[in-house]
């Protein structure tokens, strides 16, 4: 069931019942940056300075470059509320990441988040059989939405090189069974 190629699975556009995810482009930025530019998004993240303009305007050159990136927009309005993207494809593991995630804080805490992970995760195990979170172990903003979500903790962990030193980043996983039989099913 793997699709090998990667980088055109990864680049979909998918709609859900508020919102719609699209490939990121670069007349993305003034919109995407409005809502990055608030420095409360970050403050869990270990890039905690990301909503500074030169990091941000990095971390959008990076995710065009890679490609995977979405933004995420609000149906309702029309309006880009967030980004996120797929990376880190292992074929030999049949795995991908989810993850560069950030939305606006009136998205917070309602079904934006869940909707979100709902049209990735669904669209990624239909090449993948799983779906790797990789959260900075001290962000307990995004490990409670994981774990809301349905992503089981794993016992791996990660180190990666940030601007103010290396941080440890923690593991979740959803896998196509967990997920079928999770939160996200049936919504």
């Amino acid at each position: 069931m793997l699709q090998p190629d990667f980088d055109t699975w990864r680049q979909p556009t998918l709609t859900g019942e508020g919102l719609l995810l699209r490939p990121l482009a670069p007349q993305d930025w003034d919109a995407l940056y409005a809502v990055a530019s608030d420095p409360l998004i970050w403050e869990l993240h270990p890039a905690h300075d990301r909503w500074r303009e030169p990091v941000f305007r990095d971390f959008f050159a990076n995710a065009l470059k890679f490609k995977g990136a979405v933004v995420v927009i609000d149906l309702a309005n029309e309006a880009i509320i967030g980004s996120s993207r797929w990376q880190g494809f292992d074929p030999e593991r049949s795995s991908v990441e989810i993850g560069w995630t950030f939305l606006a804080r009136k998205a917070w805490g309602g079904t934006w988040n869940r909707e979100l992970k709902r049209l990735m995760i669904g669209h990624a195990l239909q090449h993948v059989e799983l779906v790797e979170f990789q959260v900075g172990e001290a962000n307990v903003r995004s490990r409670r939405a994981l774990e809301k979500i349905g992503g089981r903790l794993t016992d791996r962990t990660s180190v990666v090189d940030m601007a103010d030193g290396p941080v440890r980043h923690v593991i979740y996983e959803i896998t196509r069974d967990s997920f079928a039989n999770g939160p996200l099913a049936g919504l």
